[in-house]
Order: C-alpha cells, then structure tokens, then sequence
C-alpha cells in the first residue's frame, strides 16, 4: 500500500503546481526552459505512474473489499471509459468542439474515467486510487474554471471548430478503446475488462 500511496502523492503534488502555483511554474519554464521542464516533468509522471501500477499490483494480491459490483456496472464502465477517451482525443487535437467549449476536456475524461472504474469495482486500493483522481479532476476543473471567468476568458463557439478534428477525435478514442479492451489492460493491470 506504502508504494501505491507514494506513487499517489508524486503523481498528484507534480499536477497540482499549475493548480496552486502557476506563476511559480511559468518562471521555472522560463528560467530552465520549456523542453527541459516537460522532460523533467513527464520523467517524474513517468515514475509516479510506475509506482501507481506496481502498487496496485502488490495489494491487488490481498483485496480488502469494500462492497461488490453488479455486472452491469462493467459495462457502464466501459461506455464511460470510451466517452472519456474521446475528450482525450478532444485535449490533444487542436480546435475540436469539447476543448472549445469546456477548455479543459483532459480533466473531464480523468473524471469520467475515475468515475467508471469506481462504480466497476469495490476493493479499498481502487476506492484509493480512482477516489482521488475524481477529487483531484473535480477540484483541478473547477479552479481553472473560476480563474478563466475572472481572467475573463470566452470559451469559442462549436462553428469554429471543424469536422476533420472532431473525426480525428473520435477515431482516436474508438482505436484507443479497442486496444484497451483488447490488449493493453490485460497486459498493463494483469486484469481484462472483458471478464
């Protein structure tokens, strides 16, 4: 449990200081530059995420149940999950319609993501771990949020996205979905989501 909570606390505390500190962050990018930050910073998630998995592994092994799912909820799950995947697509594609209109489509696929794996399974490791990512997306999104407002940024309207980026979205999300379900959970978390 020790690594998982580690792997928790760097994970969150990295994506955390544009949340409580922006000013810091843009004067470090500017005084070490911007690559060398974003190296030093994926590195560092790189590493959080490692010991997030090895520690889910470890107290997989003993599971302290909290409540059992009904199997419905895997399927709900898995809707969620491709929803999720395309505001991801949204975030990394310029101009599509969700990072138009919401600004920050990452954080409401963390959301929806957390949300899914939460509904779809009952230990006390997974209450941990998507609990906090759902706390971290809700509180991340609402603050960036109230700081647009008072910044007074306008948010573009869906004509000025386009049709080709949205597409790339979606056909994004359907692929990643699909290599997910099919592959990458099995070979990543040990766990199928199609069991």
């Amino acid at each position: 449990m020790l690594i998982l909570v580690v792997g928790l606390v760097i994970f969150f505390v990295l994506h955390s200081i544009r949340l409580v500190a922006p000013q810091w962050r843009e004067t470090s990018m500017a005084r070490h530059g911007a690559m060398r930050w974003k190296m030093r910073f994926g590195m560092v998630t790189l590493i959080a995420t490692a010991f997030i998995v090895m520690g889910y592994m470890q107290v997989r092994l003993e599971p302290v149940w909290l409540w059992f799912p009904p199997v419905w909820s895997r399927h709900l799950a898995g809707l969620l999950v491709l929803v999720a995947l395309f505001f991801v697509g949204s975030a990394l594609v310029p101009n599509t319609t969700m990072k138009n209109k919401v600004g920050y489509p990452m954080l409401i696929a963390v959301k929806l993501w957390a949300f899914a794996h939460l509904i779809s399974n009952g230990t006390l490791a997974d209450l941990i771990i998507f609990g906090s990512f759902l706390v971290w997306s809700i509180v991340s999104f609402a603050v960036y949020r109230r700081r647009d407002r008072k910044a007074g940024v306008v948010y573009k309207t869906s004509e000025e996205s386009t049709v080709p980026t949205n597409l790339i979205a979606f056909v994004f999300a359907m692929v990643s979905w699909f290599a997910i379900v099919f592959y990458l959970h099995q070979a990543i978390i040990g766990v199928s989501p199609l069991v």
